[in-house]
């Protein structure tokens, strides 16, 4: 029942914003913002205790101002992606302005496969689907299911709306292994907290669990890791990078090359982070273990 309930509110925004249309509906971002940080709090005092933690010398002030900021980009990406049933192929192709798009195409054409890692930063939704489109490619995301099943569904039948398919994560390493064989490109997006058991890494000058699997495939398949972090701009378009994380002078023994690539990866999103820090999604423990 309750996930019925949710999922009948979720379906009730989704109406609304598509009577309102987009910018309209955007509007409504520091209003959901509120809601969600004052009135209904939700997840507030992670947010304000990873802030502490990633930047001991910002005040009180600084830091609440920061997470509230925070707020309202979660509510600019909710409103975007449940504005996307309504889109069209030209509209998602433009929602994402991709610099060096011809870089990746270079990638792909070597034939080795692409992992594509991804963060919860600005629209990740927006740019997995635009990427797809302005390559004109499949490119296989690999998703964790949303605890809702009903939500879980609506979310992947946008995702899928044009060129891209979904793996679920409870099958996804031997599916993702044989896609980058077949020279597929996958979308990982690997930024939150792993399990206690898994490799440890520097973020943000403290040690974080991270997701080995993006280092293993890598260094099994060939294929290279470009990361695309893509940031909001003022008139709600994003703009991306393509950038690939070097393997150049790894250590021999086969755990540290993965510890030093997930590194490389993780110290890349940091440096976004830091210059943006209101457009990525603070909202779990990412430094439970």
């Amino acid at each position: 029942m309750k996930n019925k309930v949710e999922y009948l509110l979720f379906k009730s925004f989704e109406k609304l914003f598509q009577l309102l249309g987009l910018d309209l509906s955007r509007k409504f971002s520091p209003i959901l913002a509120a809601i969600f940080y004052y009135l209904i709090p939700i997840r507030k005092t992670t947010v304000i205790e990873n802030l502490k933690i990633a930047f001991p010398d910002y005040n009180l002030d600084r830091i609440k101002s920061i997470a509230f900021d925070c707020y309202k980009s979660f509510a600019i990406t909710l409103v975007e992606i449940l504005y996307m049933p309504q889109m069209n192929e030209v509209d998602i192709k433009n929602k994402v302005i991709c610099e060096n798009l011809e870089f990746l195409r270079s990638k792909y054409v070597e034939n080795k496969g692409v992992i594509l890692l991804f963060a919860h930063f600005g629209n990740w939704e927006y740019l997995g689907a635009s990427v797809g489109v302005q390559l004109n490619l499949p490119l296989s995301a690999i998703i964790k299911e949303q605890r809702n099943p009903y939500v879980s569904e609506w979310m992947n039948k946008a995702r899928t709306k044009w060129t891209n398919n979904v793996v679920p994560l409870g099958i996804s390493i031997r599916l993702t292994y044989q896609s980058l064989i077949d020279k597929h490109i996958v979308i990982i997006v690997a930024d939150q907290r792993a399990e206690e058991k898994s490799i440890k890494v520097k973020f943000f000058g403290r040690e974080v669990s991270v997701f080995a699997g993006p280092a293993v495939l890598a260094l099994k398949t060939g294929a290279p890791i470009i990361c695309a972090i893509p940031v909001r701009q003022s008139d709600y378009s994003y703009k991306t990078v393509f950038t690939e994380i070097s393997k150049e002078n790894l250590p021999e023994s086969k755990d540290e090359k993965i510890k030093k690539l997930s590194q490389r990866h993780m110290s890349y999103l940091e440096g976004y982070i830091r210059k943006y820090p209101e457009q990525w999604l603070w909202m779990h423990k990412r430094w439970k273990h």
